[in-house]
């Protein structure tokens, strides 16, 4: 009787096929649709977003006296001249240049991009070390609320350290470390302060994360007989991601600010941060060429954030809609 249930049903439809494996089809079709959809919208926006800023840069220029917006003898708005405010045409052209008018001198890109990519290493071995750091403290805080009383406002308190004056301190102490044959290095110095601005958003994020789950889930996983660690994997962790993974991104972004900072403030030669000051200073003869490393620096943040979306793409089944950290 089953089968000749199946049968007439497949036969009251067009090919032979159920109704019910034709709607999860179309539904399935729809969400793939729909998806690419919000990944098509979100590159509109924002490549609308970058139009719009070069717009209101030229607009500015153009619109703008020469010395800049003055109100009661004070400057409120930058002057709009071509050593102030190159055209963004300018700018994007001398990035295909040399660097310098030497014949053997690399591209400006090329230059930059190398500096990106090291700046991008220590970066990420800060967000992993304030990963390990953040989530560790996070584990602390929920397991006993007296040690989030005790340690989340020195965490926040943490954050208001001036970065510029504590990097110096932080590279004076790390040259003093030698154990055994192993002898700190500068760019060691640069990780650990991009770690210090990394660690924040996780462990805030994935506190909020853990303590997420309802008392009915804990009490349910208590009538199981789970255990501490047991609700950690199977309950609270998977509640965490939809806070965890936008805390992710902003560590992998402050992790990059950190990195450039300290940089500028340790002197680390190879960087992004480096070459930033280095062009600045050259900037009253080759005005373009100061933008390259700030170009560089941005992209670098993007992808540094962009990153975690791969990590998001394999948790996707646990992030029904992501929290703000």
């Amino acid at each position: 009787m089953t089968d000749l249930r199946e049968r007439e049903t497949a036969d009251a439809v067009p090919g032979g096929v159920p109704g019910g494996i034709r709607s999860a089809g179309r539904a399935g079709r729809v969400g793939r649709s729909r998806r690419a959809g919000r990944t098509a919208a979100a590159w509109a926006w924002g490549l609308a977003g970058i139009l719009a800023l070069a717009l209101l840069w030229e607009g500015y220029k153009f619109l703008a006296p020469a010395d800049g917006v003055v109100i009661a003898g004070t400057r409120v708005l930058p002057r709009s001249t071509d050593l102030a405010m190159p055209h963004v045409w300018d700018m994007i052209a001398r990035l295909a240049e040399p660097v310098t008018r030497s014949p053997s001198a690399q591209p400006l890109w090329f230059v930059v991009l190398l500096a990106a990519l090291t700046t991008l290493g220590i970066a990420a071995a800060g967000w992993l070390v304030g990963v390990v750091v953040g989530i560790g403290l996070a584990l602390v805080m929920q397991r006993w609320r007296i040690a989030e009383w005790g340690l989340l406002p020195w965490i926040v308190l943490s954050q208001t350290v001036p970065l510029i004056a504590f990097a110096p301190v932080v590279k004076s102490w790390g040259s003093r470390v030698e154990i055994g044959a192993f002898e700190w290095q500068d760019w060691m110095s640069v990780a650990l302060i991009a770690s210090y601005l990394a660690f924040f958003p996780i462990a805030v994020g994935a506190l909020k994360g853990l303590q997420s789950p309802d008392r009915i889930h804990t009490e349910l996983m208590q009538t199981y007989a789970a255990g501490y660690w047991q609700t950690l994997v199977k309950l609270r962790f998977p509640a965490a991601v939809p806070y965890l993974l936008p805390a992710l991104r902003l560590g992998a972004a402050n992790a990059v600010i950190g990195a450039v900072v300290a940089e500028v403030s340790t002197g680390l030669q190879g960087g992004i941060g480096r070459i930033l000051i280095q062009f600045a200073g050259q900037a009253s003869g080759d005005p373009a060429k100061a933008w390259g490393p700030i170009f560089g620096a941005i992209v670098l943040g993007l992808v540094a954030a962009g990153s975690v979306a791969l990590l998001g793409a394999i948790l996707k089944n646990y992030r029904r809609s992501e929290e703000s950290a």
